[in-house]
């Protein structure tokens, strides 16, 4: 197995596109691994290459050690990105994915490292804006239980099942401590545009959390409200992928074909 640094462990590519003109880092929700966007090349042109994120301790990392703070994951996860900056890109996160897309591409600029150029930030507050309420990272188990059976996000076969419940539930607590302990530090607007993404239904999210985003970006911003509660992104995939494809599509337009 390769080292937790090794930059191909940080990536997978569901379908390498030899034509794409942009790729899209695809960065997961609390618990998810990279596999989560393995069909989105099915509703992406392929101009556009999907590349998903995989953080440690899941999936294909099962066995390296998880992280439970972003200042620990920024850094490393930028090193990985690096040389994979070879064409113009752009970065997509759903819920904790959307605050660590947020953190990294601030971290890129800060290195003066080549930015995205669009952030897609989807079911998750702004940044600027506090958690209301108590962690739950660190609840006795059964009011854990019920916190995922609210956000409904983990299939029930999952939670039901002894052995997956054991391996799920110290992923799911190390990436809501990721979450419910960052702390924002001020920093300049991105030069990016950003589009959110909210779901109508969703309670623990709400349109103006959303709409704050748009302090984070010297850029347009664009906010779209999309049909399903927190995890819309499974629900509502074909019109999130139409979104986004519409939205990076005048990027696509300028992009030379050749690599």
């Amino acid at each position: 197995m390769s080292p937790t640094g090794s930059p191909d462990r940080w990536f997978f590519r569901p379908r390498p596109q030899p034509q794409a003109r942009l790729r899209l880092f695809c960065l997961p929700y609390a618990g998810g691994g990279a596999s989560i966007y393995r069909t989105w090349p099915n509703g992406l042109p392929p101009t556009i290459e999907v590349w998903g994120i995989q953080l440690p301790g899941r999936e294909l990392r099962f066995h390296e050690p998880r992280l439970t703070c972003l200042d620990d994951l920024i850094p490393p996860l930028g090193d990985a990105l690096g040389p994979h900056l070879t064409l113009p890109y752009a970065i997509f996160g759903h819920s904790m994915g959307a605050l660590i897309g947020f953190a990294l591409s601030d971290h890129l600029r800060q290195r003066g490292v080549a930015q995205p150029l669009h952030l897609f930030a989807s079911a998750r507050r702004a940044p600027h804006i506090p958690r209301l309420g108590p962690a739950t990272y660190n609840l006795p188990e059964p009011a854990f239980l019920a916190e995922l059976r609210r956000l409904n996000g983990t299939p029930e076969a999952v939670l039901a099942h002894d052995e997956l419940r054991a391996l799920m539930l110290p992923i799911l607590r190390a990436d809501f401590e990721i979450n419910e302990t960052y702390v924002h530090r001020s920093t300049l607007p991105l030069d990016c545009p950003i589009s959110a993404f909210g779901g109508l239904a969703d309670r623990t999210v709400t349109q103006a959390d959303l709409a704050a985003w748009r302090e984070h970006t010297r850029g347009s911003f664009h906010l779209r409200m999309l049909a399903g509660d927190h995890f819309f992104l499974q629900s509502a995939q074909a019109d999130l992928l139409q979104a986004i494809s519409q939205d990076l599509a005048p990027y696509l337009t300028s992009i030379p074909g050749e690599r």
